[in-house]
């Protein structure tokens, strides 16, 4: 509910793909600028009145609950169904967000709050205008997790009214390969690590 206009919100982290083409490392632990990706990720939604995180639970170093799919390997989807199906409260929007998108910040997920103000969903766009694992919603367009195993993520990037928010800079590069992480083991001195 919003108090003095301001809008209430929950966070759901998605870690607990499989990262089949980083040959199945975790990539909520690898590191980029001094901390895990996981560790980046909750900087970025620190202002969620809830947060959770779908995936293997990890020492953290502020509180969280952690919550998985059943069955597991759904897809990112089933991910973000289960994370807003275990919310306890009652939260105008839910920021998703895929921890292997390492270059959200607070200022990326204050912008798409921004942007999701009018519409049912915003979601972080690269240079092609393809839409990333970054946006804000409405929980109530997330389908319940009995319906979104195996099903695509675009049903929910499709779902309602929604506002694409061009990423500035590498914000919406994310970690899929090797490659990836080599890129951003260029641009960070201290390197990504497991």
């Amino acid at each position: 509910m919003p108090h003095d206009g301001v809008v209430t919100w929950a966070a759901v982290i998605l870690t607990g793909g499989t990262a089949a083409r980083l040959g199945g490392a975790d990539k909520a632990a690898l590191e980029h600028g001094g901390r895990t990706l996981l560790e980046g990720a909750l900087v970025a939604v620190a202002g969620a009145a809830e947060l959770l995180v779908v995936g293997p639970e990890t020492q953290t170093s502020v509180p969280v609950r952690f919550v998985h799919e059943d069955p597991a390997g759904g897809g990112p989807l089933a991910g973000v169904a289960a994370g807003v199906a275990a919310l306890d409260g009652a939260h105008e929007r839910v920021v998703v967000l895929a921890v292997d998108m390492a270059q959200v910040t607070a200022g990326t997920v204050g912008r798409l709050l921004e942007a999701a103000a009018e519409v049912d969903a915003a979601w972080l766009t690269d240079g092609t205008g393809r839409r990333q694992l970054a946006g804000v919603v409405r929980p109530s367009l997330v389908p319940p997790p009995d319906r979104a195993h195996g099903a695509p993520m675009r049903l929910l990037m499709s779902a309602g009214t929604s506002r694409d928010v061009p990423a500035r800079g590498d914000e919406a590069d994310d970690i899929d390969n090797w490659d990836d992480l080599a890129r951003l083991r260029r641009d960070d001195p201290s390197g990504p690590r497991t």
